[in-house]
């Protein structure tokens, strides 16, 4: 009996946890940018202790883009998405970044071991053949019960965008 229960208990850790990223269908799945860990859901945002910034929102063919996550708080996954602004549909590639996995039919980039982080800097790559306006968006998991879905990177305003508004 006890050998049955402890296969249980061993099938069920492989089936909910993904201590190297999050799998390729968080893409898709119905709760997108969000992972599959039983009962658990996203924390409030007002209690989010990280932050997650990009070096621009716009970009031109090739152009580099630098999306950091960081925070007080040690922090053990993300799983970052590429989107364009004009249409919301997924957008460029992520360069190969140490302990990181590219799910490059989404435009997404995530973690690929379960170690505490205190900082990550990913790397994404605008199509080398457009510009625009490109938006990062995903979460960061402090640990299996403790996430944050659906952020926004933060992204410095583009000062003749601004002026255009006015």
């Amino acid at each position: 009996m006890f050998a049955k229960l402890t296969l249980i208990l061993l099938i069920c850790m492989g089936v909910n946890s993904f201590p190297d990223g999050a799998p390729v269908d968080a893409c898709v799945k119905d709760r997108a940018n969000q992972p599959n860990h039983g009962q658990h859901r996203t924390q409030p945002l007002s209690t989010l202790p990280y932050r997650i910034v990009a070096s621009s929102a716009n970009y031109g063919p090739n152009t580099r883009i630098t999306v950091t996550i960081e925070g007080a708080e040690p922090f053990k996954g993300f799983f970052i998405q590429a989107r364009s602004v004009e249409n919301d549909q997924w957008l460029g590639s992520w360069e190969e970044t140490p302990n990181t996995t590219i799910h490059p039919e989404c435009s997404a980039i995530t973690h690929a071991d379960p170690r505490e982080k205190i900082k990550a800097t990913i790397v994404w790559k605008a199509p080398h053949n457009s510009h625009g306006r490109v938006y990062f968006t995903g979460t960061v998991l402090k640990n299996y019960g403790t996430f944050w879905a659906n952020l926004i990177a933060e992204a410095p305003q583009d000062p003749v965008a601004l002026q255009n508004l006015f």
